[in-house]
């Protein structure tokens, strides 16, 4: 059986390499300051693409993205900000999008949702 943390950093390895293969250029992993985390930030095309991964094992907790809540958001937003702040690319196209990994013993499924705030 998986730890938290293992599932977690399954998901997002699976996600990065389905982003990779959909023409995306990943610029960061795990991406943290004060205000928050982002799981993956990619390029696609001229649009910076800031990216929440949420895994589950099961749906005992419901989807995966509905862990992404209110709160959760406000720190996601924060910190994408913030990075394009530093980076000085306040006036660059930007997307925020979720991806939920379902792992099933030897079988995963994923589901991109864009532009989900």
């Amino acid at each position: 059986m998986y730890k938290k943390k293992e599932i977690g950093q399954i998901g997002e390895d699976l996600a990065t390499k389905y982003l990779e293969e959909n023409n995306y250029k990943i610029i960061q992993r795990n991406f943290l300051c004060k205000q928050g985390e982002i799981d993956i930030i990619a390029k696609q095309g001229k649009e910076y693409v800031f990216t929440e991964v949420k895994t589950r094992t099961n749906l005992s907790f419901g989807r995966p993205v509905e862990a992404v809540t209110d709160t959760k958001q406000k720190h996601i937003k924060e910190a994408t900000k913030y990075y394009l702040y530093i980076n000085k690319l306040e006036n660059q196209y930007i997307r925020i999008d979720a991806i939920e990994i379902f792992l099933f013993k030897n079988r995963y499924k994923i589901n991109h949702i864009k532009q989900i705030m």
